[in-house]
């Protein structure tokens, strides 16, 4: 009989042991949502994901095709059904979908007319009971502009507001709490080209891009995803200076208006036109930008250059061939919070984030009350210690 108690005893253990889920990071208990933008690697495995650290995953993308929500690639069926099933290890994980991203046409023509909208929120609805989903997030880049060549009209900025409305009010008839976001741009501009207040009205968070802030085809280097705020005056010994100073008066002529960009810049703006701090998610970048051809002038940092070095390379691939690499020097900007790499040998400079940087920006997030941080993208990332991820998640559990 003690022999059969005990069996019965370490059955069940066994029982509960093999059933326990492992607990995702919770906004609840914390005091922000970390999500991640996620574009699946053949490398990286779903279910090797480090789920257990993000609030929301935002499967990247589905495109408006023939007016519809869908995949342009049938390989993402699985790979989305996949990562909706890892919820059984971590019940508290939001799964989103992106819709759109850079160079994705078809937003403009869907959202023209109510009857377009209405085919598109339908779709919408019908993918997101298909996959079992938590939100959408809606990557229109950009209402009004032309961007990459995608369509474009005048009439955008008052479309989009009806778009994302009656998403909202359609998502909220499913039985599931939906998410309902969208991405923006880092940069003043774009907010002249949304009806802000009335979109953030219907929506639970906007996912600022604060990164791209310097594109590879700059003629001169910077920080492409700085948090702090770049003042005019903390450039004003760097060539940069000069050439900023034509651009701004070309600006000015033209009705717009010049500052260096940064998080802090754009959210504080942002903040100021009336959106509530707690639907702003601030970015990190899990990559970087690198420019060949560079001075050594001020360890690289403002000066001008021959081209891009590499159009864009991952954290894990900055981490593993260029922080290691003696011939790179890192560098700290202390105003703009951000690190970069400089190669006097070679004359590279690579804007990036770093696990410091990432770590602040948390921390940003949290002391401004905001909603939360997002990165793009998850599987740039290092599968080493101490990676991007794991510096966000332990500063937000801080």
């Amino acid at each position: 009989m003690k022999s059969l108690k005990c069996f019965v005893f370490f059955y069940l253990i066994l029982l509960i042991s093999c059933n326990k889920k492992e607990k995702t990071l919770d906004k609840k208990e914390h005091s922000i949502s970390v999500m991640a933008y996620y574009v699946p690697k053949q490398d990286y495995p779903i279910n090797q994901l480090p789920l257990n650290k993000l609030t929301h995953i935002i499967f990247s993308f589905s495109k408006v095709i023939d007016g519809e929500m869908k995949f342009n690639n049938q390989e993402n069926d699985s790979l989305l059904h996949e990562v909706v099933k890892q919820r059984e290890k971590h019940p508290d994980l939001k799964v989103m979908i992106a819709c759109g991203g850079w160079g994705a046409d078809g937003f403009s023509d869907m959202a023209s007319t109510a009857d377009n909208r209405q085919k598109f929120v339908k779709s919408s609805i019908d993918f997101v009971k298909k996959y079992d989903l938590d939100g959408i997030n809606i990557d229109w880049e950009y209402p009004t502009i032309p961007a990459a060549n995608t369509g474009a009209r005048v009439e955008d900025k008052q479309n989009f507001t009806l778009l994302m409305k009656e998403l909202r009010q359609e998502l909220n008839t499913l039985e599931r709490t939906q998410t309902l976001t969208f991405a923006s741009a880092g940069w003043e501009r774009y907010y002249d080209n949304i009806e802000l207040n009335e979109v953030m009205q219907n929506v639970d968070y906007m996912n600022i891009m604060t990164y791209d802030q310097v594109g590879g085809s700059s003629p001169f280097t910077g920080h492409h995803t700085p948090l702090g705020l770049i003042m005019e005056e903390d450039i004003i010994d760097t060539p940069l200076y000069v050439y900023l100073q034509e651009k701004k008066v070309q600006m000015e002529n033209s009705g717009r208006k010049f500052e260096p960009r940064s998080a802090e810049r754009i959210i504080d703006y942002c903040i100021d036109k009336g959106v509530k701090p707690e639907k702003i998610v601030i970015g990190a970048a899990f990559y970087g930008r690198a420019w060949k051809g560079v001075p050594p002038e001020n360890n690289g940092l403002y000066q001008p250059n021959k081209g891009a070095y590499i159009g864009w390379s991952s954290y894990s691939q900055i981490r593993k061939e260029f922080e290691t690499n003696k011939n790179y020097q890192r560098n700290w900007d202390s105003i703009a919070k951000a690190p970069y790499l400089f190669s006097a040998n070679d004359s590279i400079f690579i804007s990036y984030d770093d696990t410091l940087s990432v770590k602040l920006k948390t921390k940003y997030a949290i002391n401004k009350n905001l909603g939360g941080i997002m990165f793009w993208q998850l599987t740039n990332d290092t599968k080493e210690e101490k990676s991007l991820l794991q510096s966000i998640y332990d500063a937000a559990k801080e």
